[in-house]
């Protein structure tokens, strides 16, 4: 049987987390000894790692109260987990679409820096130095 401390380092989540989860009802499986401390077995340990893949996922506590819940259910929700994992899915590819616009993003502005710093251009980066023109031409695009 394992702390919540000894959990916490074991699984790379702050205590906190690991009490706030089991007050959730997030770990189906977890017991208290004789003075209501959390101690945790590996069928627990199985149920936090799941519980923060879920919630690495960006999926919601409650969401993943839901989760659980069906998991308790047994094999005849088997669908309707099935359909969570792949609405979370769907989640996750527009986040990793969004990620690697901005990765995409930050490349070009440090290729731009890179050439600043070595002096390949003049350094057009801070908007209080931009002349009136460029600010005045963004406005009129964005106006027109």
């Amino acid at each position: 049987m394992y702390t919540v401390k000894e959990v916490s380092k074991l699984l790379d989540l702050t205590e906190h987390t690991v009490r706030f989860y089991s007050d959730k009802g997030l770990v189906p499986s977890l017991q208290r000894d004789k003075n209501n401390n959390r101690l945790f077995d590996q069928e627990s340990i199985n149920w936090l790692i799941g519980v923060k893949f879920l919630k690495q996922c960006g999926m919601s506590v409650e969401d993943i109260k839901s989760y659980v819940d069906l998991c308790l259910e047994g094999n005849s929700t088997i669908q309707e987990r099935y359909e969570i994992i792949l609405k979370q899915k769907e989640i996750a590819q527009v986040q990793l679409e969004e990620a690697k616009r901005t990765v995409k993003y930050m490349e070009e502005k440090a290729s731009h820096y890179f050439d600043i710093i070595n002096g390949l251009m003049p350094d057009d980066t801070n908007p209080g130095d931009w002349e009136s023109k460029y600010a005045n031409n963004q406005f009129k695009k964005s106006t027109s």
